[in-house]
C-alpha cells in the first residue's frame, strides 16, 4: 500500500476512534461533582495525530472527531457542540504550540496536561460567551483539580499506544500480531 493511502487510513481509524470515544465519554454518568467533569478520552487521539502525523493532520482529526460525534451524539449545534468544539480547538491550539516535534520541554505527559487545562479555560470563555456572566470563572480551580490527573493520565496513554501505532512509514512499530497463531490470521 502507499504511503499517502497507509497515512489516510490510519487518520480515518483515528477519526473513528476520536468519534467512538467522544460519543462513550458522554454517556458515562458523572465522574464528580463537578459537572462537565469528564476523563478526556477523545484527547488521547488528538495527542496521537499530533506525534505522529503534526499538527495539519491532527487539526483535521479534531475537526472531525468534534463534528462527528456531535452528529452521532445528537447534540450538534447544541450548547454542548459549541462547548466541546471551544476546548477541542483550544486544546488543540495549546497542544501543538506545546509539542514542537518532540522537541520541545514538555513529554506528552506534559503536553496532555496544558491540553487539559486549556480545554478547560476555552469551555469557560465559550460558556462566558454563551451565558454572559463572568462569575462562571469561579468554577475555575474546581475543574483543574480534575483536569491535571486526568491530563496526565491522557499523557501517559498516549505515551504507551505510541509505542504500538505504525510509524510514519505504515510500519507497525511493534509486531501485532505476536503470539497469534496462523490459523487464527487466516494465513
Amino acid at each position: 500500500m502507499e504511503v499517502k493511502t497507509r497515512k489516510l487510513l490510519h487518520l480515518s481509524f483515528l477519526v473513528a476512534a476520536g468519534t467512538a470515544l467522544h460519543i462513550f465519554e458522554g454517556m458515562l454518568p458523572a465522574l464528580s461533582v463537578l459537572p462537565g467533569a469528564k476523563l478526556g478520552l477523545a484527547n488521547l487521539v488528538n495527542l496521537i495525530a499530533l506525534s505522529f502525523y503534526g499538527a495539519g493532520s491532527a487539526w483535521w482529526v479534531v475537526i472531525l472527531r468534534v463534528f462527528l460525534g456531535s452528529l452521532l451524539g445528537g447534540t450538534l449545534l447544541t450548547t454542548t457542540f459549541f462547548l466541546s468544539s471551544a476546548g477541542a480547538l483550544g486544546s488543540m491550539l495549546v497542544m501543538i504550540i506545546s509539542y514542537s516535534g518532540g522537541r520541545g520541554p514538555f513529554s506528552l505527559m506534559g503536553v496532555s496536561v496544558l491540553g487539559a487545562v486549556a480545554h478547560n479555560l476555552s469551555q469557560l470563555l465559550m460558556a462566558t460567551v454563551l451565558i454572559q456572566r463572568l462569575g462562571i470563572f469561579f468554577y475555575l480551580p474546581y475543574l483543574l483539580a480534575f483536569a491535571l490527573p486526568t491530563g496526565y493520565f491522557v499523557g501517559l496513554t498516549a505515551t504507551y499506544v505510541g509505542r504500538y501505532f505504525p510509524a510514519k512509514n505504515g510500519e507497525w512499530k511493534k509486531p501485532v500480531t505476536k503470539g497469534v497463531s496462523s490459523r487464527a490470521l487466516n494465513t
